[in-house]
């Protein structure tokens, strides 16, 4: 590796770990301002939310806006380096474009790289701490959603149903329980009814509550039982019983292939937001690359108007790759758009154009 490539490599990561740090502080700053009255309206401190939530909301707002950060850190230095005709020299002294490309390229892997990394294993962990306290900042109708009451309906398995007409998330107890069992004909052959369930979590396993019994028998009858109380055992917790949209947030890639699995036999109406969740692990990592590389084509060349122009034309397009993923994302939770598509078809946009900029550059 030569003295341009360590040079360059330096800038690289030097202004990424600034504008890094800037845009945390920042962030975090104005979010602080806008959520503390509903931080303090839910009982708890802004000292509580310092220690317990913003590290980790910060790790996955870093993650998500990752290319974002890329993308600006590139325009800023490179712009800098093309005001003080560093590319020229550097061009002049007999490197082509392409060499000149490499310790970007180098970077910007090594990045994308690391980000996937995190992604896949290391950011459920922090997602696991951010989704505790999350539900407390959301408007009163995203947090019923997620801790509130709602009426469940899913397939345990091919022959199982279990339905309870209003269950509370946060307390796990529910009214209006319904469990029934079909052998290979769709027959009725075990049904049972309670007035409530509820999580005990000393025992693992769910309580009935003025319970009734029924099992097929011979020639159309049927035997019936009954009770004040009975334990029933599903072989898992609520959490996963019942998940929430944000509980794909919290499994590494392969708990979250074998939950994704299990919620397409259950029927869970959140698939489209699984999905998403699993495909944006390594579209947002690529994405890295792609950014990386229309920056530098956007801001190799020294213009009139300078690093001012370069940077209102480069967080003019981090706002439309925002715009777009965001709204691929709603697209594909309203299942307009296969999950798959909506979270790549923003870098399959995105990759068209940077190619032909880094060309047309190239030969200039």
């Amino acid at each position: 590796m030569g003295i341009i490539d360590r040079y360059i490599i330096k800038k690289y990561l030097g202004t990424f770990a600034f504008m890094l740090v800037l845009l945390s502080l920042i962030v975090i700053m104005i979010d602080v301002l806008s959520k503390s009255p509903k931080i303090e309206e839910n009982g708890f401190t802004i000292g509580y939310f310092m220690i317990y939530y913003y590290p980790f909301w910060m790790v996955y707002l870093i993650m998500t806006f990752m290319a974002i950060l890329v993308f600006i850190s590139v325009i800023y230095f490179t712009s800098r380096l093309a005001n003080n005709t560093e590319i020229v020299a550097i061009i002049s002294s007999g490197a082509s474009f392409h060499r000149f490309v490499r310790p970007y390229m180098i970077t910007s892997l090594v990045i994308a790289l690391f980000s996937l990394g995190i992604n896949h294993f290391l950011l459920p962990w922090a997602n696991v701490q951010k989704n505790k306290l999350e539900p407390y900042l959301m408007n009163d109708q995203k947090k019923e959603k997620i801790q509130g009451n709602t009426e469940i309906a899913i397939k345990l398995s091919a022959k199982q149903y279990v339905f309870i007409h209003n269950y509370n998330r946060k307390e796990n107890r529910g009214s209006g329980f319904l469990l029934q069992e079909f052998d290979d004909q769709r027959k009725l052959v075990h049904q049972i009814m309670a007035n409530e369930i509820h999580w005990d979590n000393a025992k693992q396993k769910f309580l009935l509550s003025n319970y009734l019994e029924r099992w097929a028998a011979p020639k159309e009858s049927e035997k019936l039982g009954n009770g004040d109380s009975r334990e029933i055992s599903f072989g898992h917790t609520p959490e996963e019983l019942f998940p929430t949209e944000l509980s794909a947030q919290t499994k590494t890639t392969p708990e979250l292939i074998k939950f994704i699995n299990q919620e397409k036999i259950k029927g869970n109406s959140n698939m489209n937001a699984y999905l998403n969740e699993l495909h944006q692990r390594t579209s947002m990592p690529i994405a890295v690359v792609i950014l990386a590389m229309l920056a530098l084509s956007l801001s190799s060349q020294k213009k009139r108007g300078g690093l001012g122009v370069n940077l209102a034309v480069g967080i003019g397009l981090a706002m439309i790759f925002v715009f777009s993923f965001e709204t691929m994302k709603v697209i594909s939770n309203n299942k307009t758009l296969s999950p798959m598509l909506a979270m790549w078809l923003p870098n399959l946009v995105f990759a068209p154009v940077a190619l032909y900029l880094y060309f047309k550059r190239a030969n200039q």
